[in-house]
């Protein structure tokens, strides 16, 4: 796998010196991809090495210094302190890290997805038009679960996607968005919406023995008509048979904004003595996936593995500490494209998922202005690492 990525980068002018900035929110996340492209960019032998094309191509790091310092007022500023003329630049942005603070006239804020997003502008308000192209990484797309307009409301996700294009950015790179439609708000930009689907066999793969993998004996779960389509591939990919929930809502009230669920009600063949995949874009409270996973044992389902490309965990660890310790789930796995306390990396039912290879693949593929299409369909990744699996080589 390495070696094929590697190749075929080679032959291609970069489209400029690659610089990467990762918002505070996203540091770690950020040196890790940079620990990669570091590695490769030393290793990679070319013969172009050395002409002006290729100036700036080896470095000690890609990371270009910036910060955002606040006033007393919380009020803020982006700073960029490297030049940035003439780069090819990425920008990592974690909407969802509420970890940070900072000081708003003496009390201590925690930031929101808007902070986040407001950051991110004021360092492409900081770059000046003076790059070479801009590529928004923004894993979880900020508001991109207010997607669509239902009576008199906002649609915060198309407007700043946007603002993003207004404010020059080329291309937008975003993991598992809620509803890839919003793109159409932006249709003359680049607009990828990339499925963790390899990274979450590959995690469960390497943490869990002894699964068979066929429609005997594992199934795929899309816990609303909204994912479906995540579902479909994943069991496309692996041979399975897919179920499906809809949520049965009582459309006579309104309670917080929205008409409650009823009841959770299944579409599919038998689970009996079946393992099941859940498959979900994100876990925000958690509340449904694990109301989904009742409904599955209930129905005598065996192992239970849920994969979201995002968890929250907005109300915490506790139900789900106590759906592991009742056997109703066996494993949760979401990525690290959004911040994790460290409460949740330490359980005992959680499997993280590392995409920072992936992010760094994609990076290098784009700086050399090669396609990144093969990168966005696992399925030969997949085929591969589920053999290998069967012979017992993992």
């Amino acid at each position: 796998m390495g070696n094929r990525e590697e190749k075929r980068n080679l032959e291609t002018i970069p489209v400029g010196s690659l610089g990467m900035i990762a918002l505070e929110g996203c540091r770690p996340l950020g040196e890790q991809i940079d620990q990669y492209l570091v590695k490769w960019r030393a290793e990679r032998e070319s013969e172009h090495k050395e002409s002006l094309a290729f100036a700036g191509y080896q470095r000690d790091s890609y990371l270009l210094k910036s910060a955002v310092p606040r006033f007393g007022s919380g009020e803020a500023k982006g700073m960029i302190l490297q030049s940035v003329r003439g780069t090819d630049l990425y920008l990592l942005v974690d909407v969802c890290n509420y970890s940070l603070t900072y000081s708003l006239c003496g009390h201590e804020n925690h930031m929101s997805p808007d902070d986040h997003y407001q950051d991110l502008k004021r360092i492409i308000a900081a770059v000046g038009g003076k790059a070479r192209r801009i590529t928004v990484i923004m894993p979880f797309l900020y508001e991109s679960r207010q997607h669509k307009r239902t009576a008199r409301e906002s649609l915060d996700c198309a407007l700043a996607l946007q603002e993003l294009v207004q404010m020059g950015v080329d291309n937008i790179i975003t993991f598992d968005a809620h509803d890839p439609r919003v793109q159409n708000a932006i249709p003359l930009h680049g607009f990828e919406t990339v499925q963790p689907a390899y990274q979450f066999i590959k995690g469960l793969l390497l943490h869990v023995k002894d699964l068979k993998i066929d429609s005997g004996h594992m199934m795929v779960i899309s816990p609303d008509e909204g994912g479906m389509n995540r579902a479909i591939y994943i069991a496309n990919v692996l041979g399975l048979d897919m179920g499906m929930f809809y949520k049965r809502r009582d459309y006579t009230r309104v309670v917080n904004g929205r008409n409650p669920i009823v009841a959770h009600e299944f579409l599919g063949t038998s689970v009996e003595g079946k393992d099941m995949i859940i498959i979900d874009d994100m876990i925000s409270s958690g509340e449904s996936v694990l109301e989904v996973a009742a409904a599955l044992k209930e129905r005598k389902a065996n192992k239970i593995f849920v994969f979201a490309t995002f968890g929250l965990f907005t109300s915490g660890f506790d139900k789900f500490d106590k759906a592991f310790a009742s056997g109703i789930i066996t494993k949760v796995l979401t990525t690290n494209l959004v911040y994790q306390t460290p409460e949740l990396l330490e359980r005992e039912w959680y499997i993280t998922c590392d995409m920072s290879k992936y992010i760094a693949y994609i990076i290098d593929t784009l700086n050399h202005d090669s396609s990144i299409s093969d990168l966005l369909n696992p399925n030969e990744r997949i085929q591969s690492i589920v053999a290998r699996y069967k012979k017992g080589e993992l």
